[in-house]
């Protein structure tokens, strides 16, 4: 199949919208699909797409590429699967518009277009590492933030966690799926020498009555007996198996969850590590994590949006700019990291402002180095004193130079291996300082002592910062920024993707964000024209 670019054909005279009433004509022309047709569909990039076609120009050309990736946003803004947005398309004028296949003999999708085109983006993927989806929003959130005028001076982020849609399997479920798809498998290639005496894997009642029937037997009865099987399979699995699936998830439930002693297999206790282990076969990417006191097995997602605020810190205009998804092992602090690598250095300086999980020395630092000003709107951690922001040090953080009081140190020393200075003034010094009852020397007979660090230093000056009034109103305009998990749960159900796997999820994620920037979109464009039109009756 061949890439060929779509050419917006020209209005025919079978064109689906000369049909309509005048009245008709103006209700749809202040539907959502005028504000998609005119904004979206056109800033859809082609030519990011046509690696995945052949450069054979005689083969048969392709689907339109901006129909299929704007049918994919419309999907996930309506909250519909690929047979109701097909049909929406052919019996809903309003997709038509959108999609610009008003004069179209037959609407160009079928029943399987959007998925092999998801497909084909995700071997892509596998194949290069480029996602292209993730490509095109950027650049279709670009363009949209054009429109809105968005300068791109002042960014907010924040992360989200979202859930696959999977169960979550106690340990011996984990371990008794993935016996049981090994034993089944090697039963399907007829192989029933290797499983002798694991026979009863392979009835279908067998899974309910080891789980939850024989109440009779505790959960560790069941688990050793399963770890047995498991063991056996894992010495008598012959070299064939070792690329199936099913053998390389086997493999790795027993890594992740077992050790051996006396020649056994036994549970891992927390104590000798289960961060990061799978949790269930059917997505094996998806780990746990517990945060704000709530459980979570899936994903991390970080959200990017561009704001415009007026003098009064008012947001007048947000749009999301970026985003990524992760194991949600991953830390808020590693996506700032990411996130900094992908803005490079800035020509002019821009503020982005995230929630104290963000925030670290070595952020900080990178930003500053790629003039961004990052700007936390909490720290993470237990407060220190804030008269440590009148001390003053090296920038190498190695030596104090001087008190709040204008006095040299009489010695200072530095440990390498905890960053912190001890430093010594005479005791007179401090006994007759007006700020003693601030910094809080320890006194004793000849010398008072201060153990100092230059991170105390930054924290404490951050501390002092914070209870500007400027900083809280930063405070105010990262707080809107909440709103996006919130839109992607309530229009979008991301919690309850159709789809498992990292590269699926992100896809996915990928879409649902271009539905809630053409929502953001539509309402703020929406909001200028009634001011414009308000503006045209007063003058009138």
């Amino acid at each position: 199949m061949s890439f060929v670019k779509n050419s917006y054909r020209q209005m025919t005279f079978n064109d689906s919208t000369l049909g309509l009433t005048a009245r008709e004509k103006r209700f749809l022309d202040k539907s959502w699909a005028t504000y998609f047709a005119d904004y979206v569909f056109p800033c859809i990039d082609e030519d990011l797409f046509s690696v995945l076609y052949s450069e054979n120009p005689a083969s048969r050309p392709n689907t339109p590429v901006n129909v299929l990736f704007a049918a994919n946003i419309l999907e996930q803004d309506f909250g519909q699967n690929d047979d109701e947005i097909l049909e929406s398309l052919m019996f809903d004028v309003r997709y038509q518009v959108a999609l610009h296949t008003t004069s179209f003999e037959e609407q160009p999708l079928s029943d399987k277009s959007l998925q092999r085109f998801r497909r084909k983006l995700l071997e892509y993927e596998e194949e290069t590492g480029i996602d292209l989806t993730h490509e095109c929003m950027k650049k279709l959130s670009a363009q949209m933030a054009g429109f809105l005028k968005l300068t791109g001076k002042i960014k907010r982020m924040d992360s989200m966690m979202i859930a696959s849609n999977i169960r979550n399997m106690s340990r011996l479920e984990l371990l008794y799926t993935c016996v049981a798809n090994m034993v089944h498998r090697i039963h399907e290639c007829g192989d029933d020498a290797l499983i002798s005496g694991m026979e009863h894997y392979l009835e279908s009642d067998d899974r309910n009555r080891v789980i939850y029937h024989n109440k009779d037997d505790s959960s560790e009865i069941k688990t050793a007996a399963v770890l047995l099987d498991a063991g056996k399979l894992m010495s008598s699995i012959p070299e064939s198996y070792s690329e199936t699936s099913e053998w390389i998830l086997l493999k790795r439930v027993i890594s992740e969850q077992t050790v051996e002693e006396n020649g056994v297999l036994r549970l891992k206790t927390k104590e000798e590590g289960l961060s990061g282990v799978m949790q269930n076969p059917a997505d094996p990417e998806a780990t746990f994590r517990r945060k704000a006191g709530e459980n979570n097995i899936g994903y991390s997602a970080n959200l990017v949006e561009d704001v415009n605020v007026d003098d009064n810190g008012k947001v007048t205009g947000s749009l999301i700019t970026d985003y990524d998804l992760q194991k949600n092992t991953y830390s808020d602090s590693q996506f700032m990291k990411d996130e900094i690598a992908a803005m490079g250095k800035q020509d002019e300086p821009v503020t982005v402002i995230t929630d104290a999980a963000f925030s670290s020395q070595e952020n900080e630092e990178l930003a500053a180095q790629n003039n961004i000003n990052h700007i936390p709107t909490d720290l993470m951690g237990k407060d220190v004193n804030p008269f440590l922001a009148e001390f003053k040090m090296n920038e190498e953080g190695t030596k104090v130079l001087e008190c709040p009081n204008g006095c040299t140190p009489k010695s200072c020393s530095y440990n390498k291996n905890t960053g912190m200075c001890r430093t010594s003034f005479y005791s007179s010094q401090c006994a007759s300082c007006p700020h003693k009852d601030q910094c809080h020397p320890k006194i004793y007979k000849r010398t008072a002592v201060h153990m100092i660090s230059k991170g105390m230093i930054v924290r404490a000056n951050k501390q002092k910062t914070m209870k500007t009034d400027e900083y809280k109103k930063y405070g105010r305009i990262r707080n809107g920024v909440e709103t996006v998990p919130s839109m992607l749960r309530r229009f979008c159900d991301v919690d309850k993707m159709p789809v498992r796997g990292l590269l699926r999820m992100r896809q996915r994620l990928g879409f649902m964000i271009g539905a809630v920037n053409f929502r953001k979109f539509k309402r703020q464009q929406q909001r200028v024209k009634s001011a414009q039109l308000m503006v045209s009756a007063a003058n009138a």
